[in-house]
């Protein structure tokens, strides 16, 4: 897997696009999806309302698995706006109101990794923690597996490292530095781990499969 620092070149929400457009020479502040339990969108927010108040939202993971059905981790910049610098799954993020939740995904893996994948849905997960630095996590989760491409382009303002980790080391690691992760990132691991096995083994054959019909 090569890295370099520059770039090569779900669901509805059920309400129309907001554009995210600058105001006074900033850009405004992302729009999100407030859901109810049964993830039904209801309404939208800015991002850091949302946090601060710990409001119920929509949002996605992405495991990207390479060739030896390994999961490609990512560490957050230490400059995001909480868990900087701690070790997650590949890529996550939140559908914009209007957007499909697997359409968000392919985008957000553009912006952090500078990559691009094919995405097959894996399975839903529900969360909530209060972060270090007072903000909230409260999340509806659409986890997708994808095949790892064997070039990325992270952004260095969204990651600052990427690793690929077996599935096995990973459980291993956590354990021993819990520390070391994202809260969401260990929910996973704890509540669907069979989940993640299936996908990072489906990812796998499937990329054998292709090797071998070429």
């Amino acid at each position: 897997m090569e890295i370099n620092g520059a770039y090569d070149g779900g669901q509805n929400a059920g309400f129309p696009p907001a554009p995210q457009q600058a105001v006074g020479g900033r850009a405004a502040e992302e729009m999100l999806i407030l859901v109810d339990e049964h993830n039904r969108a209801i309404g939208r927010a800015g991002k850091r309302k949302i946090h601060a108040l710990g409001l119920l939202h929509r949002a996605f993971s992405i495991f990207l698995v390479d060739a030896a059905g390994r999961l490609l981790l990512q560490q957050r910049s230490r400059a995001k706006y909480h868990s900087g610098g701690l070790w997650a799954n590949s890529c996550c993020g939140h559908p914009r109101p209007g957007e499909r939740t697997q359409t968000a995904a392919r985008r957000r893996l553009g912006e952090e990794l500078g990559a691009s994948a094919t995405l097959r849905f894996g399975f839903r997960a529900r969360y909530r923690t209060a972060l270090a630095n007072g903000l909230v996590e409260n999340e509806i989760v659409y986890v997708y597996f994808g095949v790892a491409p064997g070039r990325l382009h992270p952004d260095p303002a969204e990651v600052e490292s990427v690793k690929p980790l077996s599935l096995a080391t990973l459980h291993a690691d956590i354990a021993r530095h819990p520390r070391r992760y994202t809260y969401w990132l260990r929910h996973y691991l704890k509540n669907h781990a069979a989940e993640i096995r299936r996908g990072a083994v489906n990812r796998k054959s499937r990329r054998g499969s292709s090797a071998r019909q070429r």
